[in-house]
């Protein structure tokens, strides 16, 4: 019962701590981290732990699943080449940099060790970038790049951590056997995870009940990672993987009703677990820092900012050195130019560190050399960063210029998606006009879809938004005064409760269409 309520409160907490970033307008991965080290240092409260074989296994696989999940592939096979330049050159540039420094200021860290440091604070997490992101109308390729390097990094940085461990255990890895075995468990990785996503699209197609679909989904996420595992493969290539082949086959194996409630499952998993992560973390600190306290604080204190230092400057020093090789990073055209200035600032500062590494920091074994003093100096990189470069980038981004204008009214590769819509659902309903038994009928629906077609005709040639909005605020105003009246009908007993959600849920589905057509969702 303790573990359910720790759970609970952790949860109730997050809550509140969620609340507070958004009322400060701060990335809330900040405000969580901050909150769990000053419940840590409560008095009274017990100290929380977490068993380090838990923190990779349990929390990383759904995060990158429902990461890989949510990827546009075609617009990530476009811009592979930038991609991959970040999420490989510069995680293990990086990591090479942070274990240098580490070497040179702590001589007794052994370099397996300085080099499993680097791997844990190298990779980028996109979770703070895109709250910032998201909020600002971003040119689409630079969000693409930043969205895939922190897709793919996670992989890079995480098998050079695992060979770090590795070799801490055995003394020494030959850096030609690395290397080997490194493309060698990636690519088993990918093929593990394709192998599982395709058997579960199999199996989507044949289960048909959204339940079992959600459930099945889950079996896959962490089928892929431990039998990866299992096989001495890569698990977080192959989860990621899986979530790219399931994303892309989701349309065509999904019904719409589990794409919609899957949609609201693996958002709900993902906050919970990102939330509790990052909580976890500065509840342990209290912890870390008792049995640390043979280093002074000025040590401490020095150590932390030189390392934060050289995680942030080193990304600076690979990314603008790489903008002079054609085509690697994205400009505002893929016509080989070299991208401007502001891309390359943002793309260097858009590197908070985040979920990944706090918990490839907790999975350090237990035994593991200066093991409390490497978590504590990626804590603090990674406070840094969030603090530092979380904070700032929205600033960053607005004062180089690099946000677009936004587009008024409905983006124009929208309005011709949906003008091609139109005119295909036009063409079936007037074919079916001259249907002998359901002509009466079809000819009686002609004006409605003869409508709809001519406002996103109208739309898509550079006009008609405005009687596009009108029509969406009528129909949200119909829509709502409907639902009032639905709800007197319950309150009246004339309609029971199955009947109440039934079609109240019909009417949810149009009213989030309609805002999303208004742009307020």
């Amino acid at each position: 019962m303790e573990i359910v309520q720790a759970v609970l409160a952790l949860i109730a907490a997050c809550i509140g701590f969620a609340l507070i970033a958004r009322r400060l307008n701060l990335p809330y991965a900040v405000i969580l981290v901050i909150g769990g080290i000053v419940l840590a240092f409560i008095p009274g409260l017990p100290t929380v732990t977490l068993d380090p074989a838990i923190a990779l296994a349990f929390f990383l696989p759904p995060l990158l699943q429902a990461s890989a999940w949510r990827t546009d592939w075609r617009a990530f096979r476009d811009n592979l080449r930038p991609i991959l330049f970040l999420a490989v050159g510069a995680v293990l540039f990086t990591a090479v940099c942070i274990a240098v420094v580490a070497k040179l200021l702590i001589p007794g860290l052994p370099w397996a060790a300085a080099v499993a440091l680097g791997a844990i604070v190298a990779p980028p997490d996109a979770v703070a970038a895109a709250a910032v992101l998201g909020r600002l109308p971003m040119p689409r390729r630079l969000v693409t790049v930043l969205e895939g390097e922190s897709l793919v990094n996670d992989a890079t940085a995480l098998v050079l951590y695992r060979f770090a461990i590795a070799a801490v255990a055995a003394g020494g890895i030959a850096l030609e056997v690395a290397v080997a075995s490194f493309f060698l468990v990636a690519l088993g990785g990918i093929l593990m995870g394709w192998g599982v996503g395709l058997a579960c699209a199999w199996t989507f197609q044949r289960l048909k009940d959204p339940l079992l679909e959600i459930a099945a989904s889950f079996v896959a996420c962490f089928g892929s990672f431990f039998a990866a595992e299992a096989l001495g493969l890569s698990g977080v290539i192959a989860v990621v993987t899986t979530g790219l082949v399931l994303g892309q086959l989701q349309h065509r194996t999904l019904a719409p009703e589990t794409r919609i409630s899957a949609q609201a499952v693996w958002g709900f998993v993902e906050f919970v677990l990102t939330s509790l992560i990052f909580i976890l973390v500065g509840l342990q600190l209290r912890g870390i820092l008792d049995r640390i306290s043979q280093h002074g604080v000025l040590e401490l204190a020095f150590l932390a900012v030189a390392l934060s230092l050289t995680l942030i400057l080193s990304r600076f020093a690979w990314v603008f050195p790489m903008a002079l090789i054609p085509r690697v990073l994205p400009g505002p055209a893929d016509d080989g130019r070299r991208p401007p200035l502001g891309h390359l600032v943002v793309i260097s500062w858009a590197g908070m560190r985040g979920v990944v590494s706090l918990a490839a920091a907790l999975a350090l074994p237990l035994d593991f050399p200066y093991r409390d003093l490497l978590v504590f100096l990626a804590f603090c990189a990674i406070l840094a960063t969030l603090v530092l470069q979380g904070t700032t980038l929205e600033w960053v981004i607005r004062r180089l210029g690099v946000a677009e204008k936004p587009v008024a009214g409905m983006a124009p590769a929208e309005a011709q998606a949906r003008r091609q819509i139109a005119r295909a659902t036009l063409a079936e309903v007037e074919e079916r006009a001259e249907d002998i038994l359901e002509g009466a009928v079809a000819r009686d629906l002609l004006t409605e879809f003869r409508e709809r077609a001519r406002v996103y005709r109208g739309v898509a040639d550079g006009g008609g938004h405005a009687e596009l909005e009108a029509r969406m605020r009528i129909r949200l105003a119909a829509l709502r005064a409907g639902r009032r009246a639905l709800l007197d009908q319950h309150r009246e007993g004339a309609v029971n409760d199955m009947m109440l959600a039934r079609l109240a849920h019909e009417m949810d589905l149009e009213e989030l269409r309609i805002l999303r057509l208004l742009g307020a969702r």
